[in-house]
This record gives C-alpha cells, sequence and structure tokens, in this order.
C-alpha cells in the first residue's frame, strides 16, 4: 500500500526515503507450488467445453490424484478448437511448466475438418518428440471420428494414435471417450464432446493408462 506524505499513521516499512520519495513495505513474495506437474494438453476434450468451470476432465484428475494421496499438480492447457498445428505452436507453454508427465490429447479437429492423416500425424509426432526430449513421460489420448467421414479415412486417421504410441513407446489411452461416446446420458447434445458424467468416465479412462507412471513422494 503507498502511504502518502502527511499521513497520521505509518510503520517503519512505509516511512519516506530520505528524498521525500514514499517507499512501499516490500510484498511477500508467492511461494510457487513445488509438486511435480502433469499438463493435460489438447483440445476442448481437455479444456472442458460445455461443462461447468472446474468440472474439465484436468479438474477431477486433480482430485482424483488427491483422493489417492499421489503429490501432483495438474496444469490444464486445452484450448478449444485447436488443431496439431495450434499444438505444436503452443509447445513452449507446456515445456516452461517443465511436466514430469504430459497427456497429449489432438486430432479431433483435423479429423474434422478432414486434414490428411499424415499431416496429424506428424505435427503429433513433433508435439511427442520434443516432450519426451525433456525427460517427460507422455501419455497419448487417441480419439476416432464419425462414420460420415469414410471408412478409409477413418481407418488411417484410427491408425495414427497406436502407431505413435508403438514408436515412442508411450502409454496409450485408445479411445479418450470410451464408456461416454454413443450414450446420451454421458454426452452433450453434439454428441462430440463429454458432460459432466461423461467427463467422470474420461478421468478413469486417463487414470488407467496414467497411474503405473505416478510415483507417491
Amino acid at each position: 500500500m503507498v502511504v502518502l506524505l502527511g499521513a497520521c499513521s505509518r510503520t517503519r516499512e512505509d516511512a519516506p526515503h530520505p528524498s521525500g520519495i514514499v517507499v512501499e513495505a516490500p510484498q511477500p513474495a508467492r511461494v510457487a507450488d513445488p509438486r511435480p506437474a502433469i499438463v493435460c494438453f489438447g483440445n476442448s476434450l481437455t479444456a472442458g467445453f460445455g461443462v461447468d468451470p472446474g468440472k474439465a476432465y484436468p479438474d477431477l484428475l486433480q482430485q482424483e490424484l488427491d483422493r489417492r494421496g499421489y503429490r501432483y499438480r495438474v496444469v490444464n492447457l486445452g484450448v478449444s478448437g485447436d488443431t496439431t498445428q495450434d499444438g505444436v505452436e503452443r509447445l513452449p507453454l507446456v515445456l516452461a511448466e517443465k511436466p514430469r508427465i504430459v497427456v497429449l490429447e489432438f486430432g479431433a479437429n483435423d479429423g474434422l475438418r478432414g486434414q490428411p492423416a499424415a499431416i496429424t500425424e506428424g505435427n503429433l509426432a513433433q508435439m511427442a518428440e520434443a516432450l519426451e526430449k525433456t525427460g517427460a513421460h507422455v501419455v497419448l489420448a487417441g480419439i476416432t471420428l464419425p462414420p460420415n467421414y469414410g471408412p478409409e479415412y477413418i481407418r488411417k486417421f484410427d491408425a495414427i494414435y497406436p502407431g505413435l504410441a508403438k514408436r515412442y513407446k508411450t502409454p496409450l489411452i485408445p479411445f479418450l471417450l470410451a464408456g461416454a461416446a454413443g450414450n446420451s446420458n454421458l454426452m452433450q447434445p453434439d454428441g462430440l464432446h463429454p458432460n459432466t458424467a461423461g467427463t467422470r468416465v474420461v478421468v478413469e479412462n486417463v487414470w488407467r493408462a496414467l497411474e503405473p507412471l505416478l510415483e507417491k513422494e
């Protein structure tokens, strides 16, 4: 707080400088969270599109970690509408967190726009390589497309995720929305995003791939 000259009460820290300039009391430094980071990096499925604040899957994942006694902080770096190219461009934000684990969830928007599967695969590979070079563990989250995109395109798209998981020896969530997709009680009206109940199913899918990488400190 700035104390004006002539104020009735003044602490030593607030006393004016000999030059006549008022010196503010030093503010306590904000303590950084020392827990290792799990970064959830993706698009609207990570951001929590359509669910209440605090109900996205990374939020529920944090609750699950806390409940089970694992000391990690979950960072939600999901942005609705992002493609794999957007993910490549946002990589510095992820690296700045110095993550221990990254749940990498991209590709749905590429597929919905009909982007060639080879481009999607190349962008995901670029992200996986950059993250693994830092020593972070990557968990790859797979996704699929509605049947109207045609069997040939869907076949190529679906093959991206197991292929990359094998190449980089990363844990794979075969289908992030498994157990929720196609169930109107668990999905939003658009049929693409889980509702709050469906998000809990997503957390279960993530947990199965994530738990073997966790350590209790």
